[in-house]
Protein backbone atom coordinates (compact mmCIF):
# COMPACT_ATOMS: atom_id res chain seq x y z
CA UNK A 1 0.00 0.00 0.00
CA UNK A 2 1.40 3.40 -0.97
CA UNK A 3 2.07 5.91 1.75
CA UNK A 4 0.20 9.18 1.73
CA UNK A 5 -0.16 12.30 3.82
CA UNK A 6 1.97 12.50 6.96
CA UNK A 7 3.28 8.95 6.58
CA UNK A 8 4.81 9.89 3.23
CA UNK A 9 6.11 13.21 4.60
CA UNK A 10 7.93 11.52 7.50
CA UNK A 11 9.28 8.74 5.26
CA UNK A 12 10.95 11.19 2.85
CA UNK A 13 14.66 11.93 3.18
CA UNK A 14 14.94 15.66 3.96
CA UNK A 15 18.11 17.55 3.04
CA UNK A 16 19.46 21.08 3.56
CA UNK A 17 19.88 22.93 0.26
CA UNK A 18 22.42 25.34 1.81
CA UNK A 19 24.81 22.60 2.98
CA UNK A 20 26.53 20.66 0.23
CA UNK A 21 28.78 17.67 0.83
CA UNK A 22 32.26 17.73 -0.69
CA UNK A 23 31.67 14.59 -2.75
CA UNK A 24 28.28 15.78 -4.00
CA UNK A 25 24.79 15.65 -2.56
CA UNK A 26 23.43 17.46 0.47
CA UNK A 27 23.72 17.16 4.24
CA UNK A 28 20.75 15.93 6.24
CA UNK A 29 18.34 18.55 7.46
CA UNK A 30 19.04 18.84 11.19
CA UNK A 31 18.36 22.02 13.14
CA UNK A 32 19.50 20.91 16.61
CA UNK A 33 23.21 20.99 15.69
CA UNK A 34 22.82 24.38 14.07
CA UNK A 35 21.31 25.95 17.19
CA UNK A 36 24.44 24.95 19.11
CA UNK A 37 26.66 26.62 16.48
CA UNK A 38 25.44 30.23 16.03
CA UNK A 39 27.67 30.78 12.94
CA UNK A 40 25.60 28.35 10.88
CA UNK A 41 22.60 29.73 9.04
CA UNK A 42 19.10 28.28 9.22
CA UNK A 43 18.55 25.36 6.86
CA UNK A 44 16.33 25.42 3.79
CA UNK A 45 14.98 21.88 3.91
CA UNK A 46 13.34 20.04 1.04
CA UNK A 47 12.84 16.36 0.19
CA UNK A 48 15.85 14.84 -1.59
CA UNK A 49 13.79 14.09 -4.72
CA UNK A 50 12.84 17.77 -5.06
CA UNK A 51 16.43 18.92 -4.39
CA UNK A 52 17.68 16.68 -7.21
CA UNK A 53 15.14 18.14 -9.66
CA UNK A 54 16.10 21.76 -8.90
CA UNK A 55 18.68 23.66 -10.91
CA UNK A 56 21.66 25.28 -9.16
CA UNK A 57 20.07 28.71 -9.63
CA UNK A 58 16.79 27.56 -8.07
CA UNK A 59 18.67 26.15 -5.08
CA UNK A 60 20.62 29.38 -4.53
CA UNK A 61 17.44 31.45 -4.87
CA UNK A 62 15.54 29.33 -2.31
CA UNK A 63 18.38 29.50 0.23
CA UNK A 64 18.81 33.25 -0.31
CA UNK A 65 15.09 33.91 0.26
CA UNK A 66 15.06 31.75 3.41
CA UNK A 67 18.11 33.45 4.92
CA UNK A 68 16.86 36.97 4.11
CA UNK A 69 13.81 36.53 6.38
CA UNK A 70 13.90 36.94 10.17
CA UNK A 71 13.96 33.46 11.70
CA UNK A 72 11.77 32.26 14.55
CA UNK A 73 9.62 35.38 14.86
CA UNK A 74 7.08 34.86 17.64
CA UNK A 75 8.46 31.40 18.35
CA UNK A 76 7.17 30.11 15.01
CA UNK A 77 9.27 28.66 12.18
CA UNK A 78 9.85 30.83 9.13
CA UNK A 79 8.66 29.30 5.88
CA UNK A 80 9.37 30.56 2.37
CA UNK A 81 8.30 29.17 -0.98
CA UNK A 82 10.80 26.82 -2.57
CA UNK A 83 10.20 28.22 -6.05
CA UNK A 84 9.96 31.99 -6.64
CA UNK A 85 7.18 33.56 -8.68
CA UNK A 86 7.98 34.24 -12.34
CA UNK A 87 9.26 37.76 -13.00
CA UNK A 88 7.79 40.07 -15.63
CA UNK A 89 4.25 38.69 -15.71
CA UNK A 90 5.00 35.91 -18.19
CA UNK A 91 3.01 32.72 -17.84
CA UNK A 92 4.21 29.46 -19.33
CA UNK A 93 1.69 27.23 -21.05
CA UNK A 94 2.87 24.23 -23.07
CA UNK A 95 6.36 25.65 -23.46
CA UNK A 96 5.22 29.03 -24.82
CA UNK A 97 5.51 32.26 -22.83
CA UNK A 98 2.60 34.58 -23.48
CA UNK A 99 2.09 37.95 -21.75
CA UNK A 100 -1.42 38.37 -20.33
CA UNK A 101 -2.66 34.95 -21.45
CA UNK A 102 -5.70 33.88 -19.44
CA UNK A 103 -6.21 30.12 -19.40
CA UNK A 104 -9.83 29.09 -19.92
CA UNK A 105 -10.79 25.50 -20.53
CA UNK A 106 -8.73 22.42 -21.28
CA UNK A 107 -5.91 22.07 -23.78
Amino acid sequence: MAKSGLDKWFAQKWVDLGSKKKGGGFKKCVLSKQIADPKRKYPKCVPLAKANRMTEGQRRSAVKRKRSKAQGVGGKPTNVKTFAKAQGGLMRRSGAAVRGFEFKGVF
